[in-house]
């Protein structure tokens, strides 16, 4: 699997992940899907950054997702 994709699906799933979070910590819940969100997407993350030769940079992000959504698009 590409690096690219596995940065951008890590990514996308921590920022899905934040609803569930904040859901549950309003009512009063354990947030077990939402920790089990997070802790997949940082491992996603940190093995994409650990795989890729060089890593990422933060002003690479912006680039590799917009990569991958315009070939997801096309």
């Amino acid at each position: 699997m590409d690096t690219d994709l596995v940065l951008t699906v890590g990514i996308v799933l921590a920022v899905v992940s934040i609803p569930s979070l904040l859901s549950a910590w309003v009512e009063g819940r354990v947030p077990r899907v939402g920790t089990i969100m997070i802790i997949a997407a940082i491992g996603l993350v940190l093995a994409a950054v650990l795989t890729r030769p060089g890593g990422y940079g933060l002003n690479e992000v912006p680039d590799v997702l917009l990569r991958v959504f315009s070939r997801l698009i096309s």
